[in-house]
């Protein structure tokens, strides 16, 4: 999180992160301001209204050595119920027989529901990750029968 929030100051953007409006860091110093979507975080649970402690926590420079651990913890952690790579062939014959974008996209949401992995699924149709997070999540949303 702290690499993330110190990104602006690293691009030269702001001399300090306050200064940055598209920051988290004003939400989570201001406990009045958490949108819901941070009202859970880990940092707003473990610090509460401890502002002092939360401004130490994003400032503090990044440790390296620890960012490349957990990039190195995170390639070898596998993708659970995602299809292995010699299923290739099976997920373009899903895909490119669509006849229009609404069939293609039902297929994407098929094979993503399959198994197959948003970055595979990229990969087969040369589309954007978050294309491909976007269909999948209209088409789901289109596609679910409300419960009356």
């Amino acid at each position: 999180m702290r690499y993330i929030e110190q990104n602006p100051l690293k691009a030269g953007i702001v001399e300090k992160l306050e200064e940055y409006p598209y920051s988290s860091y004003h939400y989570l110093i201001d406990p009045t301001l958490p949108p819901p979507c941070l009202k859970h975080s880990k940092v707003v649970m473990d610090y509460k209204e401890d502002i002092a402690a939360i401004k130490a926590l994003l400032l503090e420079p990044v440790d390296h050595d620890q960012l490349a651990e957990l990039r190195k913890a995170s390639a070898m952690v596998e993708a659970p119920n995602r299809k292995e790579e010699n299923d290739d062939e099976k997920l373009k014959k899903l895909l490119f027989d669509a006849e229009n974008k609404k069939e293609r996209n039902l297929r994407i949401l098929k094979a993503y529901e399959a198994g197959f992995s948003q970055h595979r699924i990229t990969k087969a149709l040369g589309l954007s990750q978050p294309t491909v997070y976007g269909i999948i999540k209209r088409t789901r949303e289109k596609n679910t029968i409300p419960i009356t």
